[in-house]
């Protein structure tokens, strides 16, 4: 029997739309760096769950988990970008997108992912949902936190407005015991308190939580090399193994209240 979670995993595509390539100003490295890179592998859980959801198209041209009305130039790191989150010009000649560039993208990737997931939701076997990311070891400039360092696992409930505290304390204690990690480094609300993707399903009337998992757990040394962007699979392995004994554990103790 599959456990009762919806998961989703917005931001560890790699694609670039074909429609705007020509535009694109991003390097290799520039783009790796602005994902959540690998995190479609470390969270892949399809086996298990009874949905589970994961972007192809790059979070730097298409971010499923922004609102469709965060655009530049007010909104330089919106649904569609004019910067990364390291303020690399997205396109060249640091230009941005046309009105009718945009709304092509927003119908042919934003929302077949948000459609995905309202229609999963009304399946009665799904009774949470989770949206999986990865976050830099050390803050960027463009984050509230910026240069701060960030604990290694960062659990987001919008404080108790998308689940409740008492649900996302037990997967904080299931995160604690698997990874086999002080308590401290498995934070509730801090440094992400949950996106648009938790903000707009949370405890309607299923719960969400946002899980964010720090890159230092996989992009570093002795496991990854920048230079190539070649990451040790042994590792993307072992944190998904990892990931999938949370779960099982988390299904264990919700079952129980």
């Amino acid at each position: 029997m599959k456990l009762p979670f919806l998961i989703s995993i917005p931001h560890g595509g790699t694609v670039i739309p074909f429609e705007i390539r020509d535009k694109v100003g991003l390097s290799k490295h520039d783009l790796f760096n602005d994902s959540d890179a690998f995190t479609r592998e470390i969270y892949d859980v399809e086996d298990m769950v009874a949905f589970q959801i994961k972007a192809n198209i790059a979070r730097a041209f298409v971010d499923l988990n922004r609102p469709t009305d965060a655009l530049p130039p007010e909104f330089p790191d919106g649904v569609v970008k004019s910067l990364t989150c390291y303020n690399k010009p997205v396109y060249n000649n640091s230009s941005v997108l046309s009105k009718e560039e945009t709304q092509v993208l927003l119908k042919k990737y934003y929302q077949p992912y948000h459609k995905k997931i309202q229609k999963a939701l009304e399946n009665p076997e799904i009774i949470l949902g989770l949206d999986c990311h990865s976050m830099a070891t050390v803050a960027p400039n463009i984050a509230p936190d910026t240069g701060q360092q960030r604990p290694l696992i960062n659990l987001g409930n919008v404080d108790g407005q998308a689940a409740s505290n008492e649900v996302t304390s037990i997967l904080k204690s299931c995160f604690v015991k698997i990874f086999e990690l002080p308590e401290h480094e498995v934070i509730i609300n801090w440094p992400f308190k949950g996106g648009h993707i938790t903000r707009t399903y949370g405890n309607k009337p299923k719960p969400w939580i946002q899980i964010e998992i720090n890159r230092n757990l996989y992009l570093n040394a002795p496991w990854f090399e920048l230079e190539s962007l070649q990451i040790n699979r042994d590792r993307i392995q072992e944190l998904n193994r990892k990931f999938r004994q949370v779960l099982r554990q988390f299904a264990n103790q919700i079952a129980r209240k």
